[in-house]
């Protein structure tokens, strides 16, 4: 399987403080993979150093063979790599089809392309509401927003950070259904979670990660066999 995303021996600084050590990881074309552990435990912050986002960063970081080093965000982001952070960043006084219109890029060669009727299709929810205001929306209904307008961006892969956390089961379910929709149609995906239960249902693979390092990496199923790595890396 070709690699989409590869990190190899990646360290990553917030000012003089080291938070990742040596992360290697790679994402496969159509594979959900979970990057799993405790609060703290640098899964965000991985995120950050594959977008980007942080002032220092070494180790090698390529996305479909491309060097991600010395890019912007947004230049990671045009490649076609999306991100959606834990805080659900949406515009609050849009309405959720403005939402939508802001995230709209190009179709990309190889990847999904969306319209807002086909998000509507795979967010129902949304789709009775196209023209509610975002700061109107329930938590759960503004996180399927950020996403949706992720989808916009047409990505070859999807960076998801907590997509289960805070919001109601109903939702949780609806989220779950969603990434496998997403995994069909040919798109990777990196979940971000402390929610074992959540990522059994939609991954192929996890990482287990503790104060910066991986720690673990197997399919889910051996994951959820092995007792001792969930007690170490995973109970609270």
């Amino acid at each position: 399987m070709n690699p989409v995303l590869t990190l190899e021996q990646v360290r990553a600084w917030y000012g003089r403080a080291q938070i990742l050590f040596d992360v290697s990881l790679r994402i496969g074309s159509g594979e959900v993979v979970a990057l799993l552990g405790r609060n703290g435990a640098g899964k965000s912050t991985t995120f950050k150093a594959i977008m980007g986002m942080l002032d220092r960063i070494e180790g090698q970081r390529r996305f479909h063979g491309k060097d991600l080093a010395h890019k912007a965000a947004h230049e990671i982001a045009r490649l076609g790599l999306g991100y959606v952070p834990e805080e659900r960043r949406i515009f609050t006084e849009l309405t959720v089809l403005e939402n939508l219109e802001v995230g709209r890029q190009p179709a990309r060669d190889g990847a999904p392309s969306w319209t807002a009727a086909q998000l509507f299709e795979l967010f129902p929810n949304l789709g009775e509401m196209p023209h509610r205001l975002g700061g109107r929306m329930s938590g759960g209904e503004q996180q399927m927003l950020t996403v949706a307008r992720t989808l916009m961006g047409n990505p070859h892969l999807v960076l998801l950070d907590e997509p289960s956390e805070g919001i109601a089961p109903k939702i949780v379910e609806d989220m779950a259904r969603m990434i496998v929709a997403l995994k069909q149609k040919g798109l990777s995906v990196l979940l971000c979670e402390q929610n074992l239960h959540f990522a059994r249902l939609v991954c192929d693979r996890a990482y287990v990660m503790e104060k910066g390092q991986i720690r673990y990496e197997g399919i889910i199923d051996a994951l959820l066999r092995d007792r001792q790595v969930q007690q170490d890396y995973l109970s609270l």
